[in-house]
């Protein structure tokens, strides 16, 4: 598939990461960022141009600002579990979705998704705790 078809319609085809910072730190500031998306340097004398850096030498830091800047900054529809597997450039956007008006965001609304994030890890790491102590643990069938 060329590529000028498959980016045409993704709000990331042609911005840069800068670009991008300057549109979300402009409308919700560090203090919304780092509370939704927990990354130190939105939080820890934050600058455009440190931020900048970090997130370049950063993989997985720049995706989660990218899926951010998709999901709440553009409002977009979540993407399909095919296109989630995909790193946020790599993403299609079908045509018949295009940005929306940024998502409006608060403190307490991070503190409440954060609550119910560490809820759900909790839970997620008792089931895999439970479910696969034999499969880790050789000797786990020989103990009383």
């Amino acid at each position: 598939m060329d590529n000028e078809i498959v980016y045409k319609n993704s709000p990331l085809h042609g911005l840069g990461l800068k670009n991008l910072l300057v549109e979300i730190i402009d409308h919700y500031g560090f203090e919304i960022l780092f509370a939704y998306l927990n990354i130190n340097c939105f939080k820890t004398n934050p600058s455009l141009e440190s931020s900048v850096k970090f997130l370049k030498k950063t993989e997985w830091a720049r995706e989660k600002v990218e899926v951010f800047y998709l999901y709440q900054f553009k409002n977009l529809p979540r993407a399909s579990s095919e296109q989630f597997s995909l790193p946020p450039r790599d993403r299609i956007i079908p045509e018949d979705q295009s940005p929306g008006e940024p998502a409006e965001l608060s403190i307490e609304d991070a503190d409440q998704l954060r609550v119910k994030r560490e809820t759900k890890s909790a839970e997620w790491r008792q089931e895999t705790k439970q479910s696969s102590t034999e499969d880790y643990d050789p000797w786990a069938k020989w103990r009383t």
